[in-house]
């Protein structure tokens, strides 16, 4: 099945308590990868969200975006060291007492200062919410996936749209290749009859022209570029990622284009060589975003 690596899914799930919120973008990518970014005290579940995930994206890179909002995330607890406010305190009027200043201790020297005052996070355990957090996951890889299959079919009407204008040059390939060896013979018998008009060696005209026809000969190639092309129509409606498979089968459709174009002592030919390869260019280019 065509799937693109590209899309976009967004969840929102709510709870008396706490609202969440996820969005995830994918791009291409040679594997799977999976990027998160959410509150710290949530990444615990980092492998249980990857895990979801992967059961709805099998290749791309998905950066995944988690926001909650709500109470009971974390615990906070305020730490003040008394001790060292007072130690503090003695000093400060020491110095006042010492260079007779006159400036006040203000609440604010002593309750800004972190050395004095911590508030401390602490994580509190919540199923339910881990539970929200999976939620909205699963939703978002959903929806997610729902906008890759619809690019996905966007991107098979341009496969087919390329592969039949692929086999319309093969086509006239076929068709005009025997031709080949016809005005090659015909070209030859003109010159010799150009250098030579009284005597003419027939069988050695005969052997040349087999000779022509071994190495110019495009059968082979064309019998194996219409195999491509069909396993091509067939990769496309299979299942599971085809996106490799399809980039291979490419890469061989290339070589037997390559084959043909040096084999081929033909402007025509050359000229279909060059649409063909055009058109493969275009096929791959469009591979690299399947999934």
């Amino acid at each position: 099945m065509v799937v693109s690596m590209t899309g976009f899914g967004r969840s929102k799930v709510d709870s008396e308590q706490h609202t969440v919120t996820v969005e995830m973008k994918s791009v291409n990518h040679r594997f799977s990868e999976c990027y998160i970014r959410m509150p710290r005290q949530l990444m615990k579940l980092e492998d249980k969200i990857k895990k979801q995930v992967s059961q709805s994206v099998k290749r791309g890179k998905v950066d995944i975006f988690i926001t909650i909002t709500g109470d009971g995330l974390v615990h906070k607890n305020l730490h003040i060291d008394w001790k060292l406010i007072q130690d503090y305190y003695q000093l400060v009027n020491k110095v006042k007492e010492t260079f007779s200043l006159k400036d006040e201790v203000q609440l604010a020297h002593l309750l800004n200062r972190e050395e004095f005052v911590l508030i401390e996070e602490s994580e509190e355990e919540n199923e339910e919410l881990e539970h929200l957090v999976l939620k909205a996951v699963e939703q978002a890889a959903i929806d997610l996936r729902l906008m890759r299959e619809k690019e996905g079919q966007l991107l098979k009407k341009d496969f087919l749209s390329h592969l039949n204008h692929l086999e319309k040059k093969l086509v006239e390939l076929t068709n005009h290749a025997p031709q080949v060896v016809n005005q090659y013979r015909e070209r030859l018998r003109k010159r010799i009859l150009e250098y030579n008009e009284t005597s003419f060696d027939e069988s050695r005209l005969l052997t040349e022209v087999a000779i022509f026809a071994d190495k110019s000969d495009i059968t082979e190639e064309l019998t194996r570029l219409e195999s491509h092309i069909q396993y091509f129509y067939s990769t496309l409606t299979g299942e599971g990622p085809v996106g490799r498979k399809l980039d291979f089968i490419i890469q061989e459709m290339n070589r037997e284009v390559n084959t043909i174009g040096s084999k081929a002592n033909d402007s025509f030919i050359a000229t279909i060589v060059v649409e063909l390869k055009s058109t493969l260019e275009k096929l791959r280019e469009q591979v690299q975003n399947v999934e």
